[in-house]
């Protein structure tokens, strides 16, 4: 029986360092000609998946749900409204904290970004094993990627979700009571460390858009398999009938899950695809 298998990216599918294991892509590439369909299930948004040089795969799930794409036809897109851009733009800077817009026509930042954003994802990197080195070449290939905006600039109205540096946890804290109709969740360093919060819009999840891109390709649920590392993964590993947990995930999802496979830089997607019988 073909499976539908949903990959988050960040540490399942690519390493820390964004760098795709080889043995990752043969995984997927195996699968697919096996035919099972793979699709990207990830918090990135499309611009960002597509700075990136990873397989091919048969659709992609992004900003945490808000879109859903199977070869390249549109099934899903609820972003944010204009109205709660400029809301969110105006609370962050009032606040002098670095955020980016997540569109799928590219990555908006402020001042505060290019500021905050390179010492940020140091601390992102290091805290996911990379030297001091690496580290620092991981922050400027991140900061590059974005478009700077400026003023009412940054008020879109094609944005899917809003991340933004924490200066401190509260800021998390009082993101969810500021913004009460929207999803509020944080992601950052080494474990679940909260470098980053962000803000999309409310009922949207990847267990959601799972459940849209099933009902389009009259699938079903018994025939899933998910993969992930973080917090944000234990719902889509909840839903799909195997929930599968990378050897580098944090200690909440590895309780949850029912396989762990090896690290993402030991072959762990590949070992996972073995066992099921996808390749």
């Amino acid at each position: 029986m073909h499976k539908i298998i949903f990959l988050d990216v960040d540490g399942t599918l690519i390493n820390y360092e964004a760098k795709l294991p080889e043995s990752a892509a043969q995984a997927v590439n195996e699968a697919r000609k096996n035919g099972h369909r793979v699709y990207l299930c990830t918090g990135c948004s499309k611009a960002e998946i597509l700075q990136r040089n990873l397989c091919e795969t048969d659709g992609l799930i992004g900003g945490n749900g808000a879109y859903v794409e199977d070869h390249e036809q549109v099934i899903l897109h609820q972003g944010l409204s204009k109205e709660e851009v400029k809301h969110i733009v105006d609370w962050c800077n009032d606040r002098h904290l670095g955020f980016y817009l997540e569109a799928n026509s590219g990555m908006y930042c402020n001042d505060y970004m290019l500021e905050q954003g390179p010492e940020t994802m140091i601390k992102y990197a290091q805290g996911k094993g990379a030297d001091l080195s690496m580290a620092k070449e991981i922050a400027e290939a991140f900061v590059n990627g974005f478009i700077h905006v400026t003023g009412k600039d940054l008020y879109r109205e094609d944005v899917n979700k809003i991340s933004f540096i924490l200066s401190d946890y509260q800021d998390h804290l009082d993101s969810k009571e500021e913004f009460v109709g929207l999803e509020a969740n944080t992601w950052g360093g080494k474990g679940e460390t909260a470098l980053f919060g962000d803000l999309g819009p409310s009922g949207i999840t990847k267990k959601h858009a799972i459940e849209v891109l099933l009902e389009y390709l009259h699938a079903d649920r018994k025939d899933t398999i998910a993969f992930g590392d973080a917090k944000i993964d234990i719902e889509m590993l909840d839903y799909c009938e195997i929930g599968v947990a990378m050897g580098n995930g944090g200690p909440e999802i590895k309780a949850m899950a029912d396989m762990i496979t090896d690290d993402v830089d030991e072959d762990g997607l590949y070992h996972a695809f073995q066992k099921l019988n996808l390749i």
